[in-house]
């Protein structure tokens, strides 16, 4: 699979599927300091709302990251993916200790759960993938729907505006050849898809969600990965508590890779 023939899938699913023959997501969050930002970010705030004995469906789970740690720690977490080499590379990992429910599904479709019976919910994948607005916001219905009501909802996005600078690492004329507007500096949709700050935010507000952090989750890390990867362990560690206390700034919030959105039921 290559992007070419990516491209040419028309059915969404299908090319979501597909999109993880090219890419690695069970190493995306794991493989280095700089891409581990994300996840510590992202568990951070989590962890902020985790109560004993509360339940998690991962939505979009991807290879598993954050339904083995939560799982590892006690919880009982479902877990539901789409993608045919995700689902391989989780089961893999999978032991009989492991409480984690997984089933292969659409997030457009939660209906083998029931109203009301999660605390925490995670939607990270999907919002990365659908394109029309109608299936964001059945999306959303979805996770609302089977989140309780004094329950917490996690969205994840996959930010617009630093691409072009990241994109420079690969690609030294990534501005004049680059896939994007050359007005709006929206990026393509594709094989991703990109949201602004302002995208996330009328999204969530359309979609009857009360936002209550809004967080740059990898800040600059990919882009200065190299001198991240390069740290000693202290370093690492004042280096996080510096990308913590700057990742709700709301004048930095669009200077990130990837955004996250903690809400609740309106």
């Amino acid at each position: 699979m290559d992007f070419e023939q990516l491209a040419k899938i028309e059915n969404e699913s299908e090319r979501v599927n597909r999109t993880y023959d090219i890419f690695n997501e069970n190493s995306r969050l794991n493989h280095s300091k700089a891409a581990r930002v994300e996840f510590l970010t992202t568990v951070r705030y989590i962890e902020r709302y985790l109560k004993e004995g509360d339940r998690i469906l991962d939505i979009g789970a991807g290879a598993g990251e954050y339904s083995f740690y939560f799982a590892r720690k006690g919880y009982d977490v479902s877990a539901l993916e789409l993608a045919d080499a995700n689902i391989a590379a989780f089961r893999k990992k999978l032991t009989p200790e492991d409480r984690i429910d997984l089933v292969q599904g659409n997030a457009l479709d939660l209906s083998r759960y029931a109203d009301k019976s999660f605390d925490i919910v995670l939607l990270f994948g999907p919002l990365y993938h659908l394109k029309q607005n109608s299936d964001k916001q059945r999306c959303i219905r979805e996770a609302k729907r089977v989140c309780k009501d004094d329950g917490k909802i996690f969205f994840a996005f996959i930010a617009n505006d630093l691409v072009f600078l990241t994109e420079l690492e690969y690609n030294a004329h990534y501005f004049s050849n680059g896939d994007y507007d050359k007005e709006t500096f929206k990026l393509n949709d594709f094989p991703f898809v990109f949201h602004t700050v302002e995208d996330a935010r009328k999204l969530l507000a359309d979609g009857g969600v009360t936002v209550l952090h809004e967080v740059a989750s990898d800040g600059a890390s990919e882009l200065m990965a190299a001198r991240i990867n390069e740290m000693n362990d202290e370093d690492y560690a004042q280096y996080l508590r510096y990308h913590f206390y700057l990742c709700e700034k709301p004048e930095l919030l669009g200077m990130t890779n990837h955004l996250l959105f903690v809400g609740e039921k309106k």
